[in-house]
């Protein structure tokens, strides 16, 4: 699996997670203190998202970090 493909499921992942819990790009950016174009980036596979932020969204979110791998 190429590094495109897998920014691409684990921007997936955190819009899914996002949706779930009716939460706006802006709503998330603001709690780990990031802009919400970063975050759209990301979600999108833009971006690539370092350990940090990952580790931030998953406290965010509530979920394990394996659940984006």
């Amino acid at each position: 699996m190429g590094i495109q493909k897998i920014q691409n499921e684990l921007g997936r992942r955190l819009k899914s997670l996002r949706l779930e819990k009716s939460l706006t790009q802006e709503d998330v950016a603001n709690e780990v203190n990031m802009s919400r174009d970063h975050l759209s980036n990301i979600e999108n596979g833009k971006y690539p998202i370092n350990i940090k932020t990952l580790y931030k969204l998953a406290e965010f979110y509530k979920v394990d970090m394996k659940y984006f791998f």
